[in-house]
């Protein structure tokens, strides 16, 4: 990446000409930036543009991962944004509520009740989501997980189902700690009682523990267990992202720049992202993945992902990652179970910082994944899946005879 300075990013941007340009900064931002991208089906430039599209319809067809929906919702941050929710319920057989008549209703589920008090809540999963992603990126835990224990996903503000952040469209600088209070009113809403496991991956890892920071007295009383996924307490300035030394300084000098003129031209940063995709395939794919035998359904399913968030809200989120530290806030999960996992390849939470992390948190139970990169729980989600069941058994959430099995892989499931 060439350094060039903001007004002259602004310049190229807006240049008719140029739009092309602005599209490769724009993909090549949304790469070391975002770190949550993934690769194209058919990666070779030799075939031709309309091939290269009917063989994406083709694995989006053949692999529908992120079709999995439950009974949704909203909840209003403190901004008034809502915020879009979704919640597999427990029912009787084994079945999850997935729409429809809300559990609870004359033609659902009835509740016990005990001398004429209603049963004690649930335990809930919350899983909160990363940087330029959706819920839809738990899909094999959310399918391994469905009518064994109450989850809970959402959207975080600004992406996926999830209203554009109210307080940004006004100028309002997005931070890690708007995200936590946003976790707040989704628990609120969604799971106003009973105990909570909170899971987060990336940026939803970082929610957590700003919602803990800001609500220690509901996470001492609700939160029975925790589980970090690709995520870091801080310091994120100093991750490379496997560059050289000279390449990344280039990249933090003008970044700042290049994000804030590119997000001032959405339309046209667009046009020039969708057309030069292929360009960045194999660079997309190097920051999503750590193996090179993943599924191509997988990867395609990733890439539809990260296309879904727009160049704008890729630059409003960034500022708040470099000024991130929530080190401070790990000695509160010392109380309970935690799980912290992260790929050996990732290149943008690297597996170090999890490794600083469980140096704080000495009884948490630290997994570090072979041949995997930063979307881990998409790469090998058998392996995620184990280690979330275990900690779910350990605090009760689900029995121990439950069987998550092939749900959590990649292969087709029954009605999935």
């Amino acid at each position: 990446m060439s350094e060039i300075s903001a007004g002259d990013a602004m310049a190229t941007a807006a240049s008719t000409v140029g739009w092309r340009r602005a599209g490769i900064a724009g993909a090549a931002i949304g790469v070391i930036a975002a770190g949550a991208a993934a690769g194209v089906a058919v990666e070779r430039l030799t075939v031709g543009r309309g091939m290269r599209k009917r063989a994406r319809l083709a694995l989006d067809a053949t692999g529908p991962y992120g079709s999995l929906r439950g009974l949704p919702g909203r909840a209003t941050a403190d901004d008034g944004t809502e915020l879009y929710y979704e919640i597999d319920e427990i029912e009787p057989g084994g079945g999850t509520g997935t729409g429809g008549t809300p559990p609870g209703t004359a033609a659902g589920p009835r509740r016990r009740r005990l001398f004429g008090r209603k049963a004690p809540a649930p335990v809930t999963v919350v899983f909160s989501h990363g940087y330029c992603l959706s819920q839809d990126s738990w899909h094999f835990q959310r399918a391994a997980l469905r009518g064994l224990v109450r989850t809970v996903h959402w959207d975080q503000r600004s992406h996926g189902r999830s209203e554009r952040g109210r307080a940004q469209a006004q100028g309002v600088h997005v931070g890690i700690d708007q995200l936590g209070r946003d976790l707040k009113a989704v628990i609120d809403a969604a799971a106003p009682e009973g105990p909570l496991v909170l899971v987060g991956h990336s940026m939803g890892g970082m929610t957590m523990m700003a919602l803990a920071d800001q609500y220690p007295a509901l996470f001492r009383d609700r939160v029975a267990a925790v589980a970090f996924v690709g995520t870091s307490s801080g310091k994120l300035g100093e991750v490379s992202f496997g560059l050289p030394v000279a390449g990344v300084n280039a990249v933090r000098r003008v970044l700042p720049g290049v994000l804030k003129a590119l997000g001032s031209q959405p339309e046209l940063v667009e046009r020039g992202r969708r057309a030069t995709a292929d360009l960045f395939a194999g660079l997309i794919k190097r920051y999503s993945f750590g193996s090179r035998d993943v599924d191509p359904a997988v990867e395609r399913f990733a890439e539809r992902l990260i296309e879904s968030t727009p160049i704008d809200v890729v630059a409003e989120f960034y500022p708040a990652f470099t000024e991130y530290d929530k080190s401070g806030a790990l000695p509160l999960f010392r109380e309970v179970p935690v799980l912290i996992l992260a790929g050996d390849k990732d290149l943008v939470t690297p597996s170090s910082h999890s490794e600083a992390m469980a140096d704080q948190l000495p009884d948490a139970e630290l997994v570090i994944v072979p041949d995997a990169g930063h979307l881990v729980m998409l790469e090998h989600p058998e392996t995620v899946t184990d280690r979330l069941a275990d900690l779910l058994v350990r605090v009760g959430a689900v029995p121990e005879s439950s069987n998550v099995g092939g749900h959590g892989s990649t292969a087709q499931q029954p009605g999935g």
